[in-house]
């Protein structure tokens, strides 16, 4: 029996809220809508921040690797490198490029060979503008030549060309500065020495140190020189802070006491920066928002409330209690946040797929658990803006009201 009655009372709750709802459609609409653009707001910015890390941190990216580990002593070992791979293999890679470093003579001039994976080259570098094509793992003969020694060597795209050079772990037989060039070039030759014909398949250009390198695939530059894996430097572009990196590091040193790993803070350092504005800003616009929201309910609540007198003095007259005036308003309170901030969740997802194709030009995934968030949240500023309200409604006295006082 008390189930029903309580029931009942229950229904009677709600249909006395939504009746005061439809009666007074015209002020309910203002305040809802300000609920709304206000939710909108808050959850669009609140979905572009939760995404700005992941579109952040492509965007850098582009400028190529924001980590990189050296040898503490002599060069990285293939299996200190097969180790690292291992450790990295759980951050968000975007790539991973070591780098061989070995001179070699082209027309008896030195010039840098770099032997790196290419793959992960490109992934670390988008950067880069190449003239022609990347050159792959697979067919090692083709190679990437840097801008100036293409220039220097009258190099283009197809074009083959030798280098020469010392063995590793050969001994050379020394040049005397007096030889000539043809004596020299003879003394390069036979078993201690290697003649190999390369073709260019693309040309840098970056405005760096690259234009004036070879490159080619790490396997490619280990047979040439005919020795083992041997790593001078390891670039990795990683979606991380700048923090994170660090542990990382702190990480990779204690299990690879060899390989010291450091963030590039120029890269890491600005991204901390942009994200630390993006998020105080994002904070401000939030406040600003929940303020001006708060305000627009509470003034129309005043309005209904200033509309209601005589129904409230009415309702006190009949033995209506304070906590059930209370309630009645806050139970509408309630309704306009849940309406309005279910609303702006749908409304918020579409403003911040909106800026973000035209800041980032990505999309974004929609963050389910900001749909409680944001009704929660608009139910408590819907709720806040009533409390004054709420608290006039309590000091009207009945008797001067029905007097028409």
């Amino acid at each position: 029996m008390e189930g029903r009655i309580k029931m009942s009372k229950r229904k009677m709750y709600l249909k006395m809220i939504l009746s005061s709802f439809i009666r007074r459609k015209s002020r309910m609409v203002v305040a809802l809508l300000a609920v709304i653009i206000g939710a909108t707001i808050m959850s669009g910015l609140i979905t572009i921040y939760f995404d700005i890390p992941r579109q952040l941190g492509k965007e850098f990216r582009s400028y190529g690797a924001n980590f990189i580990c050296l040898p503490n002593e002599g060069k990285i070992s293939e299996e200190e490198y097969n180790k690292f791979k291992e450790l990295v293999k759980n951050k968000n890679v975007v790539g991973v490029a070591p780098y061989r470093y070995e001179t070699t003579k082209i027309n008896q001039k030195p010039y840098i060979l770099a032997g790196t994976d290419m793959e992960g080259a490109k992934n670390n570098s988008p950067f880069w503008y190449v003239e022609g094509e990347w050159a792959t793992n697979i067919d090692s003969s083709e190679v990437m030549v840097g801008k100036e020694i293409a220039k220097t060597l009258g190099l283009s795209i197809g074009d083959k060309f030798k280098v020469s050079g010392v063995k590793h772990g050969k001994s050379a037989i020394a040049s005397d500065v007096n030889d000539s060039a043809e004596k020299s070039k003879n003394k390069d030759t036979g078993d201690d020495f290697y003649d190999v014909t390369l073709t260019v398949k693309g040309i840098i250009t970056t405005g760096g140190k690259e234009e004036s390198f070879i490159f080619l695939s790490l396997d490619k530059l280990n047979e040439i020189v005919e020795d083992s894996t041997k790593i001078d430097s390891i670039e990795c572009s990683i979606e991380a802070n700048h923090s994170e990196l660090d542990s990382f590091s702190k990480d990779l040193h204690d299990k690879l006491p060899n390989v010291i790993g450091s963030a590039v803070k120029r890269v890491t350092q600005s991204q901390d920066t942009v994200l630390n504005k993006l998020t105080a800003l994002i904070l401000l616009v939030n406040i600003v928002i929940l303020v001006l929201t708060t305000i627009s309910v509470s003034t129309t609540m005043m309005a209904i409330i200033a509309e209601r007198r005589k129904e409230i003095g009415l309702k006190k007259a009949l033995g209506a209690h304070n906590k059930e005036i209370i309630m009645d308003f806050i139970g509408e309170s309630v309704l306009l946040g849940f309406i309005g901030g279910l609303v702006g969740v749908g409304f918020g997802f579409v403003f911040a797929q909106r800026v973000s194709l035209s800041v980032f030009g990505r999309t974004i995934t929609f963050q389910y658990l900001l749909i409680p968030i944001i009704v929660v949240i608009s139910m408590l500023v819907t709720t806040a803006g009533c409390l004054l309200p709420v608290k006039k409604a309590v000091e009207i006295d009945p008797a001067l009201v029905l007097k028409g006082e």
